[in-house]
C-alpha cells in the first residue's frame, strides 16, 4: 500500500479530466485563444482600504488609478489595465499576470482554474456575451468580493496591516519584525503603496463603490464582504440594510460575509437580527458565514491575538442555535502552531455538525471546515516544525477519514471527501521536498519571530 493510501481510504482519483463539462468549456474556451478564461470579466476581489483590484485571486493586484474612478466608478473592476489583458485574451494571447494556469497547464494533463472559474454558474452563460463583445467595454462582475476596511481587533500572527488595523498600529509604534524579510515593515508597505487608508478617514474607492452598487447589485450572483473584520465597519451593515430595505430584492444573490466572531455581544446579536429578517423574507438565494480558527483553547488564541476562544465557540452555537438556515465555513489556516491541537478542532467541529444537522440549511452541513496549509509567512509553516510532528497531521487526517460521511448526502452527517482532502493537503505540504538551507532560514525566522 502506498503512503497516501496509508494516510486515508477514501483518497479517489482525480477525474477531472474526463468530466464533460470542463471538456467542453475548455474546447469553448480555446476555440477563442489559449489564453481566454471568462473570470477576467465576470470575477473579482476589491480593497477598497487600499484601492487595489484584481481579476481573478491569483494575479498580483494592482492599483486603481483615481482618474479612472472619477469618470467611471465600475473602473473598481474595469481598469484600463485589466481592458489590455481582456483584449490580449480575446487576441489568443496569454496574459503575463495569469501565469498561475500557465504553469498548470504546461506542466501536467490538469484543467487550470481559467477552466474551472470560466465553467461556473456566474460565468459560463456570459461566454458569449463576452467573446462577441468589445474589448473596451464596461463589465459588471458577477462574483464580488470587497474589503472596505483594514479595522480589526484581532492581529492575526500570520496577517499584517493591509488587513488589521490592530497590526497596523503595533507596526507603526514598534517596526519590522527581525525577520530575514522584515515581517511586518510598514516601510515596505508604504513604498508598495500598500498601506491602507484609515477607517477614518475619507476613501474615494469606498465612495466609488457605493456610486456604483445599485448598479452592481442588480447583476450579482455571489457577493462576499471580506475585511479586517466586516462587522466593525459601517459599510457592511449599509449592505444589509440596503438588502433589506430594496423594494425588488436580488433573489438569486448568494450573500457572504466573513467574521471572526470575537466581536462584542451587540453586534453578534444586531447580525443575527439582520440574517434572519433577510433569509426569512428569502432576499437572497443563501446566506454564508467565513470564520476562522487555526486550532483549540489557548493554542488557538496564542495563533489569533485577540481571540477569546471559548466566546468565539460560543458565538458559533449562537448563531448556529439562532439562524436555522444559515451555514458556516471555518477557514482553518493550517501553520506550525495548529499542528498539536487540530485533532481537537476537528472533534469540536463533528461535534457542531452532529448538533446542528438540518435539512433547513442551505448547504448540505451546518459547518465546513475547509484547512488551508499556510504558504506566507515562510517562518510559520508546517515545514519548519520537525519531521515527527508529520505523522500527527496524518493521524489528523485519518481521524477525520474516520468522522467521514459514507457518502455525501442530507441524512448522513460528518466530514466530507473536500474537507479530509484537504488535510491530506496540508500532510502532503510538510513532507515535499525542501532546501536544507531555506529551511534552517525559516526556523531562524520563526524564532525571531516567536
Amino acid at each position: 500500500m502506498s503512503e497516501k493510501q496509508e494516510v486515508i481510504k477514501v483518497v479517489k482519483s482525480d477525474n477531472t479530466f474526463d468530466n464533460p463539462d470542463y471538456v467542453n468549456t475548455k474546447k469553448s474556451l480555446d476555440s477563442i485563444g489559449c489564453g481566454m478564461c471568462l473570470a477576467k470579466w465576470t470575477q473579482v476581489t476589491i480593497h477598497l482600504q487600499m484601492g487595489e483590484t484584481h481579476s481573478c485571486h491569483h494575479p498580483s493586484t494592482h492599483k486603481i488609478p483615481l482618474r479612472e474612478l472619477k469618470r467611471n466608478p465600475s473602473a473598481l473592476h474595469n481598469t484600463r489595465f485589466k481592458k489590455q489583458k481582456r483584449k490580449e485574451m480575446l487576441e489568443g494571447k496569454r496574459p503575463a499576470e495569469c501565469d498561475y494556469c500557465w504553469n498548470v497547464e504546461d506542466n501536467s494533463n490538469r484543467f487550470s482554474d481559467r477552466v474551472f472559474k470560466s465553467n461556473e454558474s456566474w460565468s459560463k452563460p456570459h461566454f458569449k456575451e463576452i467573446v462577441e463583445g468589445d474589448w473596451r467595454a464596461d463589465f459588471n462582475p458577477k462574483y464580488v468580493e470587497v474589503a472596505f476596511s483594514n479595522q480589526c481587533n484581532f492581529a492575526c500572527s500570520y496577517c499584517g496591516p493591509s488587513f488589521s488595523s490592530k497590526w497596523a498600529a503595533e507596526a507603526n509604534k514598534y517596526g519590522a519584525y527581525p525577520t530575514d524579510e522584515k515581517f511586518n515593515d510598514v516601510e515596505y508597505l508604504k513604498a508598495a503603496g500598500k498601506m491602507p487608508i484609515h477607517h477614518t478617514e475619507h476613501n474615494p474607492y469606498v465612495e466609488a463603490f457605493w456610486e456604483w452598487w445599485p448598479e452592481l447589485y442588480r447583476d450579482l450572483h455571489t457577493f462576499r464582504i471580506t475585511g479586517g473584520e466586516p462587522l466593525l465597519s459601517k459599510d457592511t451593515w449599509k449592505v444589509l440594510d440596503y438588502i433589506l430595505e430594496e423594494p425588488n430584492p436580488n433573489k438569486k444573490l448568494n450573500l457572504a460575509i466573513n467574521s471572526n466572531l470575537g466581536i462584542p455581544d451587540n453586534l453578534v446579536d444586531k447580525f443575527i437580527d439582520k440574517i434572519n429578517k433577510i433569509t426569512d423574507e428569502d432576499r437572497v438565494n443563501e446566506f454564508i458565514i467565513f470564520t476562522s480558527v487555526d486550532g483549540w483553547g489557548e493554542q488557538a488564541e496564542y495563533i489569533r491575538n485577540g481571540l477569546v476562544f471559548n466566546k468565539f465557540w460560543d458565538n458559533m452555537h449562537k448563531v448556529l442555535s439562532k439562524c436555522p438556515r444559515v451555514n458556516i465555513t471555518i477557514m482553518s489556516t493550517f501553520n506550525a502552531l495548529s499542528a498539536p491541537s487540530y485533532k481537537k478542532l476537528i472533534n469540536g467541529v463533528y461535534d457542531l455538525k452532529k448538533e446542528y444537522h438540518s435539512n433547513d440549511r442551505y448547504w448540505q452541513s451546518p459547518v465546513f471546515l475547509d484547512s488551508s496549509y499556510l504558504r506566507h509567512p515562510s517562518h510559520q509553516t508546517l515545514q519548519v516544525l520537525p519531521s515527527k510532528w508529520a505523522k500527527e497531521i496524518k493521524k489528523c487526517a485519518q481521524h477525520a477519514d474516520f468522522l467521514g460521511m459514507p457518502r455525501f448526502d442530507y441524512q448522513y452527517v460528518g466530514y466530507s471527501d473536500v474537507e479530509i482532502q484537504k488535510i491530506i493537503r496540508s500532510y502532503d505540504w510538510m513532507r515535499a521536498i525542501k532546501d536544507e538551507k531555506r529551511l534552517h532560514n525559516q526556523r531562524k525566522n520563526f524564532g525571531r519571530f516567536f
